[in-house]
């Protein structure tokens, strides 16, 4: 049996109703029911054997859905018969169900939703079999396909998928076809006699009950299927209910219809359809399985409405309602009506069946923020709740969510509630936890949640450039024998593009980790193989590029390799009333059946790394349990091929892996048992390996907007076509840094995300990238830059009004300032005011219509003895905020009391960790006699109202007083009290919390005496707004008198300057940045203070020179000495006396003295140090009334040292003044491996020569020098030992020459050659082999040889022993090794190795497999082909190209022709055929020798003659044109004659 999943929760609802005997009951109803269960027997046509209706996941979520139908126990031990029956019909047809790897998903959550039963214990037959079980066994049902004419395939489908429902919602709701059997063939009919309780018998009865109602309904409802075919019109088994909720929570409506053809469920809202597009997020509508339902996010008031559910199909429409009454919290009752006592209170404020008040105030304080962490670290967050009223009797509920998810505690996550204080913590924080958190606090019927964003940044790279850890590892699809694992992608990459992933695998209960996969993968997403059944994994993931290994991403919650239905059965636990084993049996199977082939193969996934291929177990398998082999072939081809050989498959699913990237296959599927291997399923279509999932497009429009003064809300369109986007990333980049940091670590799903942790006052630019598995798509377009300042909206309510003043027709009002001003000031109040007659209040009207700057404001016009109530609302620059909740109401009425009003307007400054400053205004009210003091009153703010104590014993005159002996991190509350000769008056209105804590970055006022003795007050604040500005104040009144003070502000600072600091400026000076969040500082100037003020002044007005550095010399490039010093500052007053051995000296010829006022360099420069200056020196500085002065001793050795100094520099200097050079010769070798020599000159010109020596002997140089960027070369090409010597070079002109010399011989040659073969052998280009028709060379290039460079070669690591058929050489730049008629044994790795004198340089090449017998056949072709080129049939010689010969001569020709074997001769004329006659006659001698002879030539043997020799080789041709002409005179002779013979013709 189970319950509506509506009733399940009420509160009579007894879930242990199930009694721990029911076997007889059981009995009991079986056999009441059994007439009733022929219309489910075999044969019955509504349950199809080969339907694809009935599916495993039907029966998993009509259970999850909770149908009346359906009892609990009954679906789940459907899910379990199904996963124990091997030769059942519908679990065949389930294996691969059309939601694939979401069947597992469906049965966890049908467990986890329906109500567990407590497990019954067992029933004893007899003390001699009490260890025996009772076992129920499970027929499988069997039936016929019935064809339904006239209507549509997909029609008849869903015929069949309802009367599937239908047969086995009945099979379970009757118990047809359940017995009870023991285990040795005993009947049903054996009675179990236990003695039963009152309790026991009344829940019996109740069970029999229900059980009947649920058969009738069952019968009652096949009646309708079979009254037309099956075609009935929709009903509602289940209809909506109505709901009452408050505001901003969710509700959801439920419904259940049957009918067919399926109908069609409507939701409509006052009678119009809903449209879930157009209210995105508000409205969820699903359909599942005859349940629908519709989901309303986030009630307001204007959800209040009645709402409709229309189902429909082909036989007619029918229409459910319910409705919706949403109820607010705030403003449904007036709070001032509770204080009048006029009103009774209204029913929601009544008592709840807890028994308490329906209503709580849920407030946070001290709240957690934005937080930041690191992977690794432990991050905390925390959070005060008060609830009131407080009832100790009845707790909260504490949630934490993330992202709108619960959050449950687990290894990561610890949850802790003191009764007071919430908090989580994260003990290991990874990017997973990255999130918007949320606390919710459940008092009943009501909640209130807080939420803020925690960002969780990468941990620092064990290798520098290493990517960040992938993140969000999660396993699917989980069989016996493999698991997909998938993952997102980190959003840092290093700084270089991310290659590919590892993923590691772990067994549960060890600690060694394997790799899965030998080449980084791409693709977020991976099947990984090779697992043992029955064993538990968890897996990570890494990611990697050119720089290294990322560090390992959290791991994966444990996956345990077992079929999905077998997991289902350990997860489950028998659920229903009876206990024992529970056996599915099926017709008897015969042993050593060959299993059918698999059925509905196809491919679920292909990438470019690997294809995931899926299908259904074979209906005839034979009883024991079966294998699969898998085959695959190139398309269009018959070539299949066994993928697994070693090991069969268990699962009915399979990774493929090192299949041809953009090639076509096919894949089938045999199965296998003890019994043999059977036929192969049907081959798939040809499947293409590639990725199906494309990279996305960049996300575009990129808009960023001021949110608050350290954070930014990003905005972005989608990418267009994207597909399965698993978020976006976003950076931010400081204008003109060029730095892009992440803004987030962990994927954000939608299209805006605010940025935290900018930096105030900074320009900013964004760029977003979105995810999915197939990778990181391009950045977006940078957005615009935008400063981070918070944006200005209107001010929130001003609150805590009170009267200050009441007289019979006005009454004057105060009130605190709103605590959120809208990133502007203030400009301004506006008050409103109604009357309230016997509770009733009436119309508001305004008091005022200009805005006023002051909070306190009298009101006029009042009527004397009427009750008002007020309300003030704040403006600045946005606008006008939303007015005060209205106050209590106050009476008009002429006050009389003696004492002081309260005083007003009191607030908190100045706030440090140990004392702040209060300030207050006299009261408007003073009373019957003057004020003549202050009392101030303080506690913490937690403490009660007894604990008030007085700050101060005796009444204060000034208006302020300043707060110390504070506690850090303590909240405290202040008020005060007004006394005059009359008492103390009423108390003030309480501050708002203090916390007494000095916050980061707090600045206090500095007193400054400039270089001018000038006295000046100094503030700074770097939390400015645009509207910010410095207020400084005297004793804490304005300051408005400018003649002894002048204030200057620029940017951030301010500076209050003294005219004439004396006893009148004694005082508490305070300055106060307005628009900050409380930024003010004080400094006091007692008589103390100011004596000593003015003698800094005075002291700063008659200052001494200070000097930078004392008295030096040093040596200038001519030699001339230069002795100086540097004050800090002069002025252009300032004078220089010069004393040398107490004498002062003069600017002279010898001395050159020059004083910089601008640097405050004072300098004297002699021109030459002669023995007679050795002594004292002494400068003399006046500057004002300031003097001081410097002395420098130079005697003896130190005197001596610089003087020889000086000498030579006046050398060097003359030296320079010709050519000379500036660096000397030195060599270099050029990436072409020859040798520069060269050096660097300087003062060139072109007359300049340069020449250059090889041993004493002048090199010739083709072009001269150009001396460009003032460097000489001479560059040695192909450089060995003939080049050895010392070579120099030498410049001169007309101004002088200067030389250098470089020796290249021994050790400084052997160190150059060495450079040289270093360089020629990093030249080497790599191996290549090439076949000749001798056999296979292996060869390197070099850009030239030479002897020093040792060539060394090794075969397979083994130095090779040269022979006359494996030789090296050396050809030009071709370093070569010859491998003459190679052999097998020739195959292998061979190197090369180049040794420069130092180091070996290595070329490597691979001869074997496919590259050496490539390289053999080659080789066999041209040695065939030189044999052919060598015995080819040919012409040698002797045939002339033309020949030009007289009518009537002889004609001998004669040539050469060889080959072998003999060739045959022919001759052609005119490209036809000729032979040897009377007239021509042709010979072929010897095998060699060719003649052509005419004895007499005619014009007729002008012509082309060719000779052909052919043979088995080849075939060559010979041509000879032959041109035969008749002498001068026989030509005129032959013409008379033809003249002639024309004359006598005619």
């Amino acid at each position: 049996m189970s319950l509506p999943f509506y009733q399940r929760h009420h509160e009579h609802y007894d879930r242990a109703y199930r009694h721990k005997a029911l076997q007889s009951t059981v009995s009991q109803y079986q056999k009441e029911t059994k007439s009733k269960s022929a219309v489910y027997a075999q044969g019955s046509t509504a349950y199809a054997r080969g339907s694809a209706a009935y599916r495993h996941a039907s029966a998993a979520d009509f259970s999850r859905d909770a149908s009346a139908a359906y009892s609990h126990g009954s679906s789940a031990y459907d899910l379990e018969s199904a996963a124990y029956s091997y030769g059942s019909t519908a679990y065949d047809h389930s294996a691969a169900h059309r939601l694939k790897d979401s069947n597992l998903m469906i049965e966890d959550q049908s467990y986890k939703m329906s109500p567990k039963a407590k497990r019954a214990k067992q029933n004893l037959v007899s003390e001699d079999k009490e260890n025996e079980a009772i076992d129920y066994s499970v027929p499988i049902f069997t039936g016929k396909e019935v064809s339904i004419s006239g209507i549509t395939d997909t029609e008849e489908e869903r015929i069949k998928e309802s009367a599937a429902y239908v047969a086995k919602r009945n099979l379970f709701a009757t118990g047809e076809g359940v017995s009870v059997s023991k285990a040795a063939k005993s009947t049903s009919e054996e009675e179990h006699h236990e003695k039963k309780s009152r309790k026991v018998a009344i829940r019996e009865s109740a069970e029999r009950v229900a059980l009947k109602k649920t058969l009738e309904d069952t019968q009652a409802f096949h009646k309708k299927l079979n009254q037309d075919k099956l075609l009935h019109a929709p009903e509602f088994i289940i209809e909506p209910r109505s709901h009452t909720i408050w505001e901003k929570q969710n509700v959801k409506f439920h419904c259940s219809v049957a009918g067919w053809p399926a109908p069609r469920v409507t939701w409509y809202k006052n009678n119009v359809p809903i449209n879930v597009q157009t209210h995105p997020g508000k409205y969820i509508i699903e359909s599942r399985y005859g349940l629908h339902s519709l989901e309303i996010s986030t009630c307001d008031f204007d959800d209040t409405a009645q709402y409709r559910a229309s189902a429909m199909n082909v036989k007619g429409e029918i229409s459910a309602y319910a409705s919706l009454v949403v109820k607010r919290y705030k403003g449904e009752i007036d709070a001032s009506l509770l204080h009048a006592g006029t009103v009774s209170m209204p029913l929601g404020f009544g008592v709840t069946p807890h028994g308490y008040a329906s209503r709580f105030e849920i407030r946070f304080v001290d709240k957690f923020g934005v937080a930041f962490g690191r992977e690794g670290e432990t991050m905390s967050l925390g959070c005060t709740v008060v609830i009131s009223p407080d009832i100790k009797r009845f707790k909260p509920d504490i949630e934490w969510y993330r992202n709108g998810v619960l959050i449950t505690p687990s290894k990561w996550v610890q949850m802790h509630w003191s009764g007071e204080r919430a908090s989580l913590t994260l003990t290991h924080a990874n990017k997973e936890d990255e999130g918007l958190y949320t606390l919710r606090v459940v008092m009943g019927d009501y909640y209130e949640e807080y939420s803020s964003y925690v960002f969780v940044r990468d941990a620092d790279a064990e290798i520098p450039g290493a990517p960040g850890a992938p993140l969000d590892v999660q396993c699917l699809d989980a069989n016996k024998d493999y698991v997909i694992v998938s993952w997102k992608q980190p959003a840092v990459d290093g700084g270089n593009p991310i290659l590919g992933y590892f993923i590691d695998r772990c067994e549960v209960g060890t600690t060694h980790w394997t790799q899965c996969n030998e080449t980084p993968v791409k693709f977020a997403r991976f099947p990984v193989t090779g697992l043992i059944e029955g064993r538990s994994y968890i897996f990570r993931v890494r990611a990697v590029n050119k720089a290294g290994i990322s560090l390992p991403s959290r791991v994966s919650e444990p996956v345990a390799a077992l079929d999905p239905a077998d997991r289902a059965r350990l997860k489950s636990h028998p659920s229903a009333p009876w206990t024992g084993q529970i056996i599915v049996t099926e017709e008897e199977p015969a042993e050593g059946v060959v299993p059918g082939p698999p059925t509905d193969l196809q491919v679920i996934e292909a990438t470019k790394n690997y294809v995931v291929l899926s299908w259904k177990p074979p209906g005839q398998r034979g009883h024991e349990g079966i294998m699969y082999f898998v085959e695959k072939c190139v398309a269009g081809t018959e070539d299949w091929q066994r993928v697994n050989t070693e090991i069969p498959v268990k699962s009915p699913r399979f990774a493929v892996f090192d299949l041809a990237e953009r090639k076509s296959y096919c894949f089938r599927v045999r199965c296998c048992n003890s019994a043999g291997i059977g036929e192969p399923s049907e081959a798939t279509e040809a499947t293409v390996v590639d990725d199906k999932l494309d990279i996305p497009k960049a996300p575009g429009r990129i808009m960023p907007t001021r949110n608050t003064d350290t954070s930014v809300v990003v905005t972005w369109t989608e990418p267009p076509d994207a597909k399965e986007l698993v978020g976006y990333y976003i950076e931010s980049s400081v204008v003109g840094s060029g730095r892009w940091e992440p803004c987030n670590n962990n994927p954000v799903k939608g299209t805006r995300f605010i940025c935290h942790g900018l930096v105030n006052g900074e320009k900013y630019i964004f760029r977003v990238r979105a995810v999915n598995a197939a990778g990181l798509s391009e950045f977006s377009q940078d957005s615009e830059p935008i400063e981070v300042q918070a944006a200005i909206a209107a001010p929130s309510p001003p609150y805590d009004i009170m009267v200050l003043e009441s007289v019979r027709d006005s009454m004057v009002l105060g009130w605190k300032q709103p605590t959120v001003t809208g990133g502007t000031e203030i400009t301004g109040y506006y008050v409103n005011y109604r009357e309230v007659v016997d509770g009733v209040p009436g119309k508001w009207m305004e008091a005022n219509i200009k805005a006023i700057s002051e909070r306190a404001y009298r009101i006029q016009n009042l009527k004397e003895n009427m009750v008002y109530q007020f309300q003030v609302a704040a403006a600045n620059l946005a606008g006008v905020g939303t007015p005060s909740l209205p106050s209590q109401p106050f009476k008009c009425e002429e006050w009389t009391i003696a004492v002081p009003g309260p005083p007003h307007d009191v607030t908190c400054t100045e706030v440090r960790k140990d004392s702040l400053v209060l300030l207050w205004k006299e009261p408007v009210y003073t009373g019957r006699s003057p004020i003549a003091g202050y009392y101030v009153d303080m506690k913490e703010t937690e403490a009660k109202e007894e604990h008030w104590r007085s700050v101060n014993k005796k009444p204060l005159q000034k208006k302020f007083l300043k707060i110390g002996g504070l506690k850090q991190g303590v909240s405290y509350v202040f008020r005060v009290r007004a006394t005059n000769q009359a008492g103390v008056g009423k108390p003030s209105d309480v501050t708002d919390p203090v916390v007494a804590e000095t916050r980061p970055g707090t600045k206090e006022v500095v007193v400054d005496v400039d270089d001018n003795g000038v006295i000046s007050l100094n503030f700074e604040c770097d939390q400015m707004s645009p509207n910010s500005k410095f207020v400084w104040s005297k004793d804490y009144e304005p300051i408005e008198d400018d003649s002894r003070l002048n204030i200057d502000t620029k940017g951030g600072k301010s500076k209050a300057t003294f005219k004439d600091l004396g006893e009148d400026d004694l005082g508490i000076y305070s300055c106060v940045v307005t628009d900050t969040d409380g930024v003010s500082s004080s400094h006091t100037i007692d008589e103390e203070e100011m004596k000593r003020l003015l003698a800094l002044s005075h002291e700063r007005k008659f200052p001494t020179v200070p000097l930078v550095s004392e008295l030096a010399v040093e040596i200038l490039e001519k030699g001339e000495v230069r002795f100086w010093l540097q004050a800090e500052k002069l002025s252009g007053n300032a004078k220089a006396n010069f004393v040398f051995n107490d004498k002062e000296i003069c600017n002279g010829e010898k001395y050159k003295m020059k004083v910089d006022p601008k640097t405050g360099l004072v300098e004297m420069i002699m021109d030459k140090l002669e023995d007679k200056d050795e002594g004292t020196y002494t400068f003399q500085l006046q500057d004002g009334k300031a003097t001081n002065q410097s002395s420098l001793v130079l005697i003896g050795d130190v005197f001596k040292k610089l003087q020889d100094e000086a000498d030579f520099q006046r050398k060097e200097w003359h030296r320079k003044q010709g050519p000379h050079f500036v660096d000397k010769l030195g060599w270099e070798v050029t990436d072409d491996c020859n040798v520069m020599l060269k050096c660097k000159v300087a003062n060139i010109k072109k007359e300049t020569h340069i020449v250059w020596y090889k041993d004493d002997r002048e090199i010739m140089v083709d072009e001269e020098h150009d001396f460009k960027d003032g460097v000489c070369t001479l560059l040695i090409s192909e450089f060995s030992k003939k080049d050895a010597g010392t070579y120099e070079v030498i410049l001169k002109d007309d101004r002088g020459k200067d030389s250098s010399e470089l020796k290249l011989k021994d050790t400084a040659f052997a160190d150059l050659m060495n450079e040289v073969c270093r360089r020629i052998a990093l030249s080497a280009t790599d191996l290549k082999i090439q076949s000749t028709a001798e056999g296979i060379r292996l060869y390197s290039y070099v850009t030239y040889y030479v002897e020093d460079l040792r060539v060394g070669w090794l075969h397979n690591d083994t130095q090779i022993r040269f022979t006359d058929r494996v030789k090296t050489g050396v050809t030009g730049e071709q370093i070569w090794l010859q491998i003459n008629e190679p052999t097998p044994q020739d195959k292998g790795k061979y190197t090369m190795e180049l040794f420069d004198g130092k180091t070996g340089h290595k070329k490597t090449v691979d001869l074997s497999g496919q590259a050496f017998d490539e390289a053999f056949a080659e080789f066999q072709r041209l040695k065939q082909a030189a044999i052919a080129e060598k015995n080819r049939a040919r012409v040698l010689g002797g045939l002339p190209d033309v020949v030009t010969i007289q009518e009537g001569k002889a004609l001998n020709l004669s040539c050469t022709v060889w080959g072998d074997p003999t060739p045959e001769v022919s001759w052609l004329k005119n490209e036809k055929s000729f032979v040897s006659d009377a007239n021509c006659i042709l010979k072929f001698e010897s095998g060699k020798n060719v003649s052509f002879t005419i004895s007499a030539v005619s014009t007729l043997d002008s012509g082309k003659y060719s000779i052909v020799v052919k043979n088995k080789y080849g075939t060559e041709t010979s041509d000879v044109t032959v041109s035969v002409f008749i002498p001068e005179e026989e030509r005129e002779s032959e013409q008379e004659r033809k003249k002639e013979d024309k004359k006598k013709k005619a």
